[in-house]
């Protein structure tokens, strides 16, 4: 069963991202996101029973044989005061920043 979205979930989604849609780009996204959930819904009818979980899809090793990752290691964090002095403005613990969600 594939959850269809609708012209209500589009539309509440522009308003949260602030978009503002033409009512053909409306019917557009919405003929998109179902397209997406379709074939999202397809693959989830296939067996992978067999397929082992990844954690990262990408080539992890260089031609060398090499690991292209850098070794995790413990370092020492920024120094707060030395931080903090830089912010524009801060309560000496937290960045404080300017308001940007005006509901």
């Amino acid at each position: 069963m594939t959850a269809n979205v609708t012209l209500q979930d589009v539309e509440r989604v522009a308003e949260l991202a602030h978009l503002e849609l033409t009512s053909e780009e409306t019917q557009g996204m919405l003929r998109d996101l179902n397209a997406i959930l379709d074939h999202v819904a397809q693959l989830n009818e296939l067996d992978t029973r067999s397929v082992a979980p990844l954690a990262q899809v990408s080539e992890l090793e260089g031609a060398n044989g090499k690991s292209l990752l850098r070794k995790d290691a413990v370092r020492p964090s920024l120094d707060r005061v030395v931080v903090m002095s830089e912010a524009p403005e801060t309560d000496g613990v937290f960045f404080k920043v300017p308001k940007v969600i005006e509901r």
